[in-house]
């Protein structure tokens, strides 16, 4: 009996494809149940990954081209993104990526995050399939691809926000790395996006409160962040030796919901909770302690005619009270990690 090729291995009713080729991992279905089948298709996706002349450019190659070339506030996102789909079609050449060659990493991320978070990943893939195909040129002026697939978004799973406890808070605090439960108390205490605690620096600060410039914030708008006293107490602790407010060995976050947030969360068994619940937990915090709804939308800085940034001394100590309503009668000083 002949040896079956490395690098093949059954799952389900298909032959899949996990080997590494010219130093590229290969990771994908063959699409049939057939061994020889399977074993003919290997052989030829080896020689067109192995052979330099092919014309058809990989996945990666384009990804990186987008990388260099893009201009954008999220791009940092977008690189999370590009490194968590390349074991899965980074090796491929550009007109192998569809929905079926994407399956596998669908299902995957399936298991971590919402369709939501997905449906945006996928949307930087076909981002760069689209430039593949009506922007970028060689040197024969032919388009890197020539038609772009049509990628298909997944439907909503309608997961709906999960704002946490006093108790749950409690929980999750206790669970957390010094460096980590200091982001996320600020987050509970001012609203901020993930990516706006990410990008904050001193030089935002100034008379206890941040004021945010429209790169830096999700609608492109500035705005302020008003400190109440656990969110200021705690900004006045931190250490002030690098550009940014929040880091961890010295070097600014690029995200919090990795893997010492998943542990944590896991330990205080709340897994339904996710970084953008902290959003929601300081919103609804804000709505109970009877916060105007003018007020909330000015704190969790919701995309508005007012310009908040030009806000009157008068209106924003009018702020500052609403984000102190949710300190009062707690004993939020006792999740301070006060360095």
């Amino acid at each position: 009996m002949s040896k079956r090729t490395t690098g093949l291995t059954k799952r389900g009713n298909y032959w899949h494809i996990n080997k590494v080729i010219r130093g590229t991992r290969l990771y994908e279905s063959t699409g049939t149940d057939s061994l020889i089948q399977a074993e003919l298709y290997l052989a030829k996706r080896i020689q067109e990954l192995s052979d330099p002349s092919c014309g058809d450019r990989s996945f990666v190659s384009a990804a990186t081209k987008y990388l260099k070339e893009e201009d954008k506030k999220s791009l940092p996102r977008d690189a999370q993104a590009l490194k968590r789909v390349m074991p899965y079609i980074g090796s491929l050449p550009l007109s192998y990526i569809h929905m079926g060659t994407l399956e596998p990493y669908i299902k995957e991320r399936q298991q971590i995050v919402s369709n939501g978070t997905i449906n945006r990943e996928l949307a930087v893939i076909r981002r760069i399939l689209t430039l593949a195909a009506r922007v970028w040129r060689d040197r024969d002026n032919q388009p890197w691809l020539r038609e772009a697939p049509l990628l298909r978004l997944l439907k909503s799973n309608g997961r709906k926000p999960y704002p946490i406890s006093w108790e749950e808070q409690h929980r999750l605090m206790l669970e957390l790395p010094d460096y980590l439960a200091n982001i996320v108390l600020f987050a509970l205490n001012t609203g901020c996006r993930d990516q706006e605690m990410c990008r904050l620096k001193w030089s935002d600060y100034q008379s206890g409160l941040f004021v945010l410039s429209g790169d830096k914030t999700k609608n492109g708008e500035e705005r302020i962040v008003p400190l109440n006293s656990i969110a200021k107490r705690l900004i006045d602790s931190l250490p002030r030796k690098n550009e940014h407010v929040f880091t961890q060995h010295g070097r600014p976050f690029t995200r919090i919901t990795g893997t010492a947030w998943t542990t944590a969360r896991k330990k205080a068994n709340l897994l339904q909770c996710r970084a953008h619940d902290l959003r929601h937990t300081f919103g609804r915090r804000l709505r109970a302690a009877g916060v105007s709804l003018e007020d909330r939308e000015d704190l969790l800085g919701h995309k508005s005619h007012r310009i908040t940034t030009h806000y009157s001394k008068a209106e924003i100590d009018n702020l500052l009270v609403a984000a102190e309503k949710i300190v009062s009668n707690r004993n939020q000083h006792l999740f301070l990690r006060v360095a």
